[in-house]
C-alpha cells in the first residue's frame, strides 16, 4: 500500500477505523519522511526492533526488511485488520496488543536472537517521558532508541546547560544516551494533522557510563535541584549538606547562587558523589 493520504484514509474508513485523541493518534502519511527515517537510522539487519505503537503500520512495513525481527506494542486492538493487511507479506513481524508500559518487555523478547536491539516510536507527547523512563529503568540493553516526537520535547531531550529547555529528564537520558536530532517532521505529514510540528530523535547507547556512587540517589539530587526553576542550589537543595556542594560548586567556577540549569551533567555528577560516603 502506499501511504498517500486519499489510500490511507480509504484503508480506515473501509475498516470504520476512528482516531482516538487518548491515545494521541496521529498517522504518518509521507513515505520520503518514513524512507528518511529509515535511512539516517543505519538500522543493522541482524537486529531486534521493537515498533511501539505501529498505527497503520506505515513504518512497520519499512522496518520488516531491514531487520531481523519486529515486535510491536499496539495498545488500540481497533487497529488489528488494518495491520493485518498492511503486513501479511512479513513474516518477521510480531504484534502485541497491549500497553508498552504494562509489559514485562525483558520477557517478550527472551526468545530473540539478536545482535542489536533498536527502539523505533512515533510517540504522542503524553506518553514520551514514561516509555523512554520505562526502557532505562526495565534494563532494556537497546544500542539506539529512534522516536519522532513533538519537536518541544525533542528540544528538551538535547537540550544544553544554560537553555530555557534543559531540565532534570535531559540530564537523566543524557547519564545513559547520547541525543542527537536526525530529522525534522512538519506537521502536515500526519493524519489527523497535529497542532505542533515533530522531530526524530536518536539516543545511541553510551558504552562507558560515568561513575556514580549511588544513582538513584544522583537522580534524586537532580530531580529535587530543577524542583523550583526560578531558585538557586541553596534553595532547592537545602536539605543537602550546602557545605560540600558549595565546594564542589567552587571548582567549576560557580557558587550556591548558581540556579541548576546552568550545571551540566558531570558537575552534578560530582556533586552527588561528594555527597555520597565512601
Amino acid at each position: 500500500m502506499e501511504y498517500s493520504p486519499k489510500k490511507l484514509l480509504d484503508v480506515l474508513n473501509r475498516n470504520n477505523f476512528k482516531f482516538k485523541k487518548r491515545y494521541g493518534q496521529n498517522f504518518i502519511i509521507d513515505e520520503n519522511i518514513i524512507d528518511a527515517i529509515i535511512k539516517k537510522s543505519n538500522l543493522e539487519y541482524d537486529s531486534l526492533i521493537i515498533e511501539i505503537g505501529p498505527g497503520s503500520g506505515a513504518l512497520t512495513k519499512k522496518l520488516a526488511p531491514n531487520a531481523k525481527n519486529v515486535l510491536c506494542y499496539e495498545i488500540d486492538y481497533t487497529l488489528k485488520s488494518i495491520l493485518d493487511a498492511t503486513l501479511y507479506q512479513h513474516n518477521n513481524v510480531k504484534i502485541i496488543y497491549d500497553d508498552f508500559l504494562k509489559r514485562d518487555v525483558l520477557s517478550d523478547i527472551k526468545n530473540y536472537t539478536y545482535k542489536k536491539l533498536y527502539v523505533v516510536a512515533n510517540l504522542p507527547y503524553y506518553i514520551t517521558t514514561p516509555i523512554i523512563v520505562k526502557i532505562i529503568e526495565d534494563n532494556l540493553d537497546v544500542d539506539k532508541i529512534i522516536v519522532m516526537v513533538q519537536k518541544e520535547v525533542g528540544d528538551r531531550f538535547r537540550a544544553k546547560p544554560g537553555t530555557k529547555e534543559y531540565n532534570s529528564l535531559t540530564i537523566f537520558v543524557n547519564y545513559f544516551f547520547d541525543v542527537k536530532k536526525i530529522l525534522d517532521v512538519s506537521r502536515n505529514v500526519f493524519i489527523p494533522k497535529p497542532n505542533v510540528d515533530s522531530i526524530v530523535v536518536q539516543f545511541t547507547k553510551k558504552d562507558d557510563l560515568i561513575t556514580l556512587k549511588n544513582k538513584d540517589f544522583f537522580f534524586k539530587l537532580v530531580q529535587d535541584s530543577f524542583s523550583q526553576k526560578r531558585k538557586n542550589i541553596k534553595n532547592n537543595l537545602k536539605k543537602y549538606d550546602l557545605e560540600k556542594i558549595g565546594k564542589v560548586l567552587n571548582k567549576y567556577g560557580f557558587d550556591l547562587s548558581t540556579r541548576a540549569e546552568q550545571l551540566s551533567l558531570e558537575v552534578f555528577v560530582d556533586i552527588a558523589n561528594s555527597l555520597v560516603e565512601g
